[in-house]
């Protein structure tokens, strides 16, 4: 009995030395500074929907092949694929390890003895080979921790990828619809300055106007002529942006000729006591980060103590009759002891560096909360300034507009000055124009609140 006992004994010693692991177990920060953070990442439900708001069926379309089609984002997604297998393999690390060999040998004259001259020996060998590190101070345990860290780390990765994506679509589709809607204004404005152009050109033929005026209202109008290109060269650029984010080549995109910008029917709020920064991948991504980075100081750290392995074989060793029976069956059992003895500056030096890498880790994520936390804000801020700026500018224009009939109308009439009209057509350009823009900056600061708050806006 005394022989199982003792067995027993290793067995149990074993098994408690292999559940220590050297080094910080980690714990999630849950506070910075003055902020709390406790409340663990979580996907928005918009997240995935939220552009279904501005009831846009173009956008729609876009977005939705961007999210079957985008490489950038099949590579966020291989990634964390990539990541979850590495982890996978860590995970098994700490099982035995063992290959079904089978092999054969042959030799002549195999000591330096006379006996041996011109001896031809042969054999064959079969079984497993087995290995096992007992990973008796949890090296391979934070290895583990560091692995799925690191796969949960590439998997929100693929989640901002995704939000981000959806983001760029929608901003990209807001500069797309703006150009042509400036393209729109400026056809719009062309035709108001034909109009009052043929009126100095009418009271010209009468005597009633000067060639000054008429080259005046010349320059106005060219002057939007040459905006025009520009403007067109916006719409390049956004439907080549678009192309390729929806991984088409170019000209494959139609969207058609709506100059319009989506708005959404119900304004934005904020829900009072919810934790937006649950909803941001990217603090989650630091977090994830300072988790592997706290693991590899365990991983470090097991280096400052032994080492115990054990290998085996078991199976059969035979002569040339290649008999496998009781006679030729063999086995061993090599219990190997490490110990980096001679180079413990070097592991010291190595946890030194892991402990830096983790604050460096811990400086990091803090940051992104703070960054993250006045992005939010600041989105909120643009995008009310943004549209009460909006909303004065259409003000503006409609009374610009006014004021250009009541110009026009006095000096067709000839009891009004030529630059009052050239002031209120000016005046009229620059606030309809302005105004288009204004609608572009709008949308494409309401897109940036939803990036910013993760998707996790809601609607009232």
């Amino acid at each position: 009995m005394r022989k199982p006992i003792k067995l027993s004994a290793i067995a149990i010693l074993v098994a408690s030395l292999s559940a220590c692991a050297v080094g910080p177990d980690y714990q999630a920060p849950v506070k910075v500074a003055d902020i709390r953070i406790d409340a663990p990442y979580q996907q928005a439900a918009q997240l995935q929907n939220w552009w279904q708001a501005f009831d846009d069926a173009a956008l729609n379309q876009l977005i939705t092949r961007a999210l079957e089609q985008n490489r950038s984002l099949a590579q966020a997604r291989f990634n964390a694929e990539r990541a979850y297998a590495v982890f996978s393999d860590a995970n098994n690390d700490w099982l035995p390890k063992g290959t079904l060999d089978a092999g054969y040998q042959a030799g002549e004259n195999a000591t330096v003895s006379p006996a041996d001259d011109g001896v031809i020996s042969r054999g064959y060998n079969s079984g497993a080979n087995l290995s096992w590190d007992l990973d008796l101070f949890g090296k391979i345990r934070r290895a583990t921790e560091a692995a799925q860290a690191n796969a949960q780390q590439a998997e929100l990765l693929w989640q901002d990828a995704r939000l981000q994506l959806i983001s760029q679509v929608a901003s990209s589709y807001g500069d797309y619809r703006g150009a042509q809607l400036r393209l729109v204004v400026a056809e719009q404005n062309l035709h108001n300055l034909e109009q009052s152009r043929a009126i100095v050109l009418a009271r010209l033929d009468a005597g009633m106007a000067s060639e000054l005026e008429l080259a005046q209202i010349d320059v106005q109008l060219h002057q939007v002529k040459a905006a025009v290109p520009v403007y067109r060269n916006a719409l390049l650029t956004a439907g080549a942006t678009l192309s390729a984010l929806l991984a088409q080549q170019p000209g494959q995109l139609k969207l058609g000729a709506v100059p319009h910008l989506p708005e959404l029917k119900q304004p934005v709020a904020l829900v009072e006591g919810e934790n937006y920064l649950r909803y941001r991948a990217d603090v989650a991504v630091a977090e994830r980060a300072l988790a592997a980075a706290t693991a590899h100081i365990g991983v470090a750290t097991a280096d400052l103590y032994p080492n115990l392995s054990v290998s085996g074989f078991l199976g059969f060793i035979s002569g040339p009759g290649l008999a496998l029976n009781g006679d030729t069956q063999s086995w061993s059992v090599a219990p190997t002891l490490s110990w980096q003895a001679a180079d413990l500056g070097s592991v010291k030096a190595r946890i030194r560096q892991a402990e830096a890498s983790s604050q460096i880790a811990l400086a990091q994520f803090e940051q992104q909360v703070f960054n993250a936390l006045n992005e939010m804000k600041l989105s909120l801020f643009s995008y009310n300034l943004s549209r009460e700026q909006q909303l004065n500018t259409e003000a503006q224009w409609q009374a610009a507009n006014k004021a250009l009939q009541i110009a026009r109308d006095r000096y067709n009439a000839g009891s009004g000055e030529f630059l009052d009209l050239l002031d209120a057509e000016r005046e009229l350009l620059r606030a309809r124009d302005q105004l288009a823009q204004l609608q572009q900056q709008s949308f494409s600061r309401l897109v940036g609140i939803y990036r910013s708050f993760g998707g996790g806006i809601q609607l009232i």
